[in-house]
């Protein structure tokens, strides 16, 4: 077979048939896999410009996962009938595939690189995001683009204590755990996902279960490969001129270890310029390539030294131990008109979050492949640049913001009470205000605080911690609560979420080759370990939740009527429930079993509102007594209302015991009188006493004088 001929694989793969094939579609791109399992089907593409982009000294990398609505035999919603923006779920795909696949490619190449995975059939099953990660690897491995794959992923659930190798959607329902897991042959890569409150040793045997359970793809992979992979491009590595780096270092370390011990991030930055700079006007020539050159020795300095004390002297950037957690402070009821607030603070960064209740007219709806659903929690993260001392344009959130929220909102999620409980819908939005380390786990902890203090019953409270990662030859070292360099310079960030029970959340990106068991069982430890000392700290601020809602919260009353009223109390065109909100304020929604939510901060408008809709949507019960009000008078009784709307006749023969000759002789319109239901006809027709009505009421009055 030819290097550029068609090549297809069919594997069994936990059940279900798996396919990669390449050769067929895209064969213009540098390297192409078709990946389908079930009736899902990915493409992916892989491919970079052929010369380096001028005066970059990074490594310029794009993936993008795009959804087609003809993937799920759908045509896109709104005006405009093809796809738009991208959505949250295909920006969150999109650094899940960017994740692992960066650290591995070599340093001194600078092409422009773009990977994109197009959905083209969903079968609302087997999710694309496994296949999409696996098509990425396919498609660097068979291409001549230089990379250190392969890898692949699975998403590992628990189902009745038993794990299971991706799931499919409608099992997921059932698992305790949705962790997806990249792995290359050796080790693992990245982890993302959430878990119901486990523990460490769960957790750490759904890794490295799904690590097992990823070799056969990685066989796969390999295999195709030496059928028709391509020549890779050579890629010359930096020069490095080691006479003036001996230089660099012999002039700049004194001055760069004292910027090092430096208290304070911004004073150590602007020391550690200080010290750069010092060092380059020592032994630059006044060219920029020379300030450049020596510059960036200067960093690579920084960094070994930083990483040497850590391992050596088992020393931090800021003077702490390996496992101690920066000072924590934190408050509650910051702001005065929210309905839940808290401001956390963890060293240098700081989160003030806030969470507010709306009803079920504020879910979220989502227009997915898999089709239609509601949101009824959400939590948006912002990261303004003032949090870092930048000055930036403020534009719409970016993937990093959008994965941060959606992580921290992972990690709550377990927690929060069901809807039958308590229907309100959440949103938490958590505002950064200082960052060096970790503020999307200062997010979690404010979550979980301004959750309280709205009174929402959570079920615990919800702390976040980020471990890092030095490892310099066969020496290792766990870092609890990195700051930002420690993140930078480090080799992990590893952020763990949880209560005192166990993990709801985990997020682990690595640059060195992969992480073993060892390395994960201590970070796991040492982060339940901090978590629960972060736990202690905010339980003596705030250890439950508040006994009531707060005051501006709106109170939502659920009612049930019968399905068939739901018509009397929309009524047409919505004219009755309009006429119910406008009047009293209150909010209502209608679910179409019958069930309905009425919401008001207001309790007189909520009664006046819910008197409204019962009096709309009762139904008489045969043989109870209500007071109604007589409406009209004829010749042969007399139609009394027993609620808005609904009314009954009382015949003359029913008025009373005596012979009544006159109705209007007993009684006259207007008048509030007692009455017994006797029958409810086929057709709805009630018939009313006034005299059996009166004879109970006797009957019971004497009763209770005796």
């Amino acid at each position: 077979m030819s290097q550029s001929g068609f090549q297809k694989v069919d594997i069994d793969f936990h059940g279900r048939p798996l396919t990669v094939e390449t050769g067929r579609m895209a064969k213009q791109a540098g390297g192409a896999a078709l990946v389908q399992y079930g009736e899902s089907v990915v493409l992916v593409t892989a491919t970079a410009l052929a010369s380096a982009r001028e005066g970059i000294d990074f490594f310029p990398l794009t993936c993008d996962y795009q959804e087609k609505t003809f993937a799920a035999g759908k045509i896109p919603g709104g005006f405009f009938k093809r796809e738009g923006r991208p959505a949250e779920k295909e920006i969150l795909t999109s650094r899940l595939i960017d994740r692992p696949l960066r650290p591995l490619f070599p340093k001194g190449f600078h092409c422009e690189t773009q990977v994109i995975a197009t959905v083209l059939s969903h079968d609302r099953e087997n999710d694309p995001d496994m296949l999409s990660l696996l098509g990425a690897s396919t498609a660097l491995v068979l291409s001549d683009i230089p990379w250190n794959g392969p890898i692949a992923a699975v998403r590992i659930g628990r189902i009745g204590g038993r794990f299971v190798v991706n799931p499919v959607t409608s099992q997921l329902g059932e698992s305790d755990i949705n962790i997806i897991v990249a792995a290359s042959r050796d080790a693992i890569v990245m982890v993302e996902g959430g878990a119901h409150m486990l523990p460490e040793s769960v957790v750490l045997e759904a890794l490295f279960t799904a690590h097992e359970a990823v070799q056969p793809l990685i066989a796969l992979q390999e295999s195709l490969r030496a059928k028709v992979g391509k020549p890779k491009r050579t890629v010359v590595a930096p020069t490095v001129d080691a006479e003036l780096e001996r230089r660099v270092r012999e002039a700049g370390l004194p001055s760069l270890r004292t910027a090092l011990a430096t208290a304070g991030k911004h004073e150590r930055y602007a020391a550690l310029d200080a010290a750069r700079d010092q060092t380059v006007a020592a032994l630059g020539d006044g060219t920029p390539e020379r300030t450049k050159q020596i510059a960036g020795m200067f960093e690579r300095l920084k960094k070994d030294i930083v990483r040497e004390t850590i391992v050596h002297e088992r020393r931090r950037l800021d003077g702490r131990g390996l496992t101690d957690v920066r000072p924590i402070t934190c408050d509650v009821e910051v702001l005065p008109r929210t309905h839940g607030s808290a401001l956390f603070t963890r060293g240098e960064t700081q989160a003030l979050v806030v969470s507010t209740l709306g009803t079920s007219s504020d879910e979220q709806k989502i227009d997915a492949l898999i089709g239609e659903t509601y949101k009824k929690f959400m939590l948006h993260y912002n990261f303004p640049p003032f949090s870092t001392g930048e000055v930036k344009f403020l534009r719409g959130p970016g993937r990093r913001e959008i994965g941060h929220g959606a992580l921290a909102e992972r990690a709550i999620a377990p927690v929060l009470p069901n809807d039958e409980d308590f229907p309100y819908t959440i949103r938490i939005v958590s505002e950064v205000l200082e960052s060096n380390g970790s503020s999307s786990m200062a997010t979690v902890c404010g979550g979980s605080l301004s959750l309280m203090d709205a009174g929402v019953p959570i079920k615990s409270a919800v702390a976040g911690v980020a471990m890092g990662l030095i490892k310099e030859g066969d020496e290792f070292r766990v870092l609890s609560d990195i700051l930002g360099d420690e993140d930078h310079l480090g080799d992990m960030d590893f952020k763990v979420a949880g209560t005192e029970t166990g993990i709801t959340a985990v997020q682990m990106d690595i640059k060195c080759s992969g992480v073993t068991r060892a390395v994960m069982q201590q970070a796991l430890e040492q982060a339940r370990a901090a978590r629960v000392h972060i736990l202690g700290i905010m339980n003596a601020k705030l250890g439950s939740a508040r006994g009531e809602l707060s005051t501006y919260a709106p109170r939502i009353v659920t009612i049930h009527i019968k399905p068939d009223r739901i018509r009397d109390l929309i009524g047409p065109g919505g004219k009755v429930i309009r006429g119910i909100t406008e009047e009293t304020g209150v909010k209502i929604d209608v679910e179409d079993d019958g069930t309905v939510f009425v919401a008001s901060a207001d309790g007189e408008a909520m009664k006046k509102a819910l008197d409204r809709i019962r009096g709309i949507t009762a139904e008489a019960e045969v043989g109870k007594i209500y007071r109604g009000t007589v409406r009209k008078i004829v010749d042969f009784g007399a139609f009394v209302e027993i609620f808005p709307g609904t009314d009954g006749l009382v015949h003359i023969s029913q008025l009373a015991d005596e012979r009544v000759r006159k109705v209007s002789d007993v009684i006259k319109e207007g008048d509030v009188i007692p009455v017994k239901v006797l029958e409810v006809d086929k057709s709805g027709k009630i018939r009313l006493s006034r005299k059996e009505a009166m004879k109970e009421e006797g009957g019971r009055s004497e009763e209770a004088q005796r």
